[in-house]
């Protein structure tokens, strides 16, 4: 079993910048990659990023040019780094783990951010 703690989520201006962390703990070795979905209000849950152990990233087009995604493997931890945030980047964040970066297997209870001014 995998457990994903997420951190790192607030309140932040339109404009802002935000760093999103995660960690893995347990039995990884099913794990060969992470990544981050997010969930706003109303609407269904979507991927932002993911990268696997070897360092391959893939990012939706949402995060292209403003999210940026890495990690760690000897820390087991992932992070999100979140540039001019907006309105419409308020959600539930949610760490992910997988045996690739297409497929989710564990997930995190999510962390909130909330873009208002």
């Amino acid at each position: 079993q995998v457990h994903l703690v997420e951190s790192g989520g607030g309140l932040v201006q339109p404009g802002g910048s935000l760093k999103l962390s995660c960690a893995a703990s347990g039995v990884t070795t099913d794990v060969h990659a992470m990544g981050w979905y997010r969930q706003a209000p109303g609407k269904e849950r979507e991927s932002v990023a993911a990268i696997a152990r070897d360092g391959y990233t893939v990012d939706s087009d949402l995060a292209k040019g403003r999210f940026y995604i890495s990690g760690d493997n000897a820390r087991k931890e992932i992070y999100l780094q979140m540039h001019n945030l907006n309105f419409e980047d308020t959600a539930v964040y949610f760490c992910t783990a997988g045996p690739n970066v297409g497929a989710v297997r564990y997930w995190g209870q999510g962390t909130q951010v909330t873009v208002s001014s």
